[in-house]
């Protein structure tokens, strides 16, 4: 049987371990925000608009609007998108709004920084509106630490137990 004294080493190198981990992950994605965008119709507008919407990002991203109908169209005339900092002043609230959309089209609203490219989707036709978002990762060293840490701790708290009775 392990003593309390093996108990509470071992306890202790398993929770090293994990806030070792904890740190690589945190230098790995440095100081950053993103989350899904929301689109929807825009009915304050003077004519069909159309608003996207993410809460939190930083580093300020770029923001590109797309459609299935006109596409390599060029929407940046007939767009407007701000930036406001939120209240705990690092992350910003992303607001584009797009102007003169048609009815029976898909348009995506493509939220991107050097971490992540976030995609809000909106079909409206004259019965519907239909929507989608999604996310992608795009920086490869977070991603790596990110791996690093969950190899980490998969491999070595398993083994705690069996630590501790030696």
């Amino acid at each position: 049987m392990a003593s309390l004294g093996q108990i509470i080493f071992w306890s202790i190198i398993s929770i090293i371990i994990i806030l070792a981990g904890a740190i690589v992950l945190i230098i790995g994605f440095g100081i950053s925000a993103f989350s899904m965008p929301e689109v929807n119709v825009d009915y304050n507008a003077s004519s069909e608009s159309l608003r996207c919407e993410a809460p939190r990002w930083f580093p300020q991203p770029t923001v590109i609007w797309a459609s299935q109908v006109d596409q390599g169209a060029n929407f940046s005339e007939f767009s407007n998108t701000s930036f406001e900092l939120n209240s705990e002043n690092v992350t910003m609230k992303v607001v584009s709004m797009l102007y003169n959309v048609t009815i029976n089209n898909t348009y995506s609203c493509m939220i991107e920084n050097d971490i992540a490219k976030a995609t809000g989707d909106i079909k409206v036709t004259d019965s519907e509106i239909k929507r989608r978002s999604y996310l992608q990762l795009l920086h490869s060293k977070a991603s790596v630490c990110a791996s690093s840490f969950f190899v980490i701790s998969w491999v070595f708290l398993p083994l705690s137990p069996y630590l501790m009775l030696k």
